[in-house]
């Protein structure tokens, strides 16, 4: 009985040798992992890339003359203030 090596898995067998060898490098490897996050939110994107909320415009940053947002921002502050002072009291 004579056995024949296909063509097919000659070459799958080189076709992965060589990506094992270009995956070796780490800058490569870094091309591909971010190669393979890209197509994993595009396939399935997260929550965060859903939201339309997204990106804050005032986010940390109130404008002086926003009464509102400053009220808030000053109570937010003097609970840290107090919780702070209490913990160390």
């Amino acid at each position: 009985m004579k056995r024949t090596i296909g063509i097919k898995s000659i070459m799958a067998v080189g076709m992965g040798t060589s990506i094992v060898l270009w995956v070796s490098s780490k800058p490569n490897r870094i091309k591909v992992e971010n190669t393979l996050r890209e197509w994993k939110r595009k396939v399935k994107p997260s929550a965060i890339d859903n939201c339309e909320s997204l990106p804050v415009e005032k986010g940390g940053n109130p404008h002086p003359y926003d009464l509102e947002d400053n009220n808030m921002v000053s109570e937010g502050a003097m609970y840290s203030v107090k919780f702070y002072n209490e913990k160390k009291q």
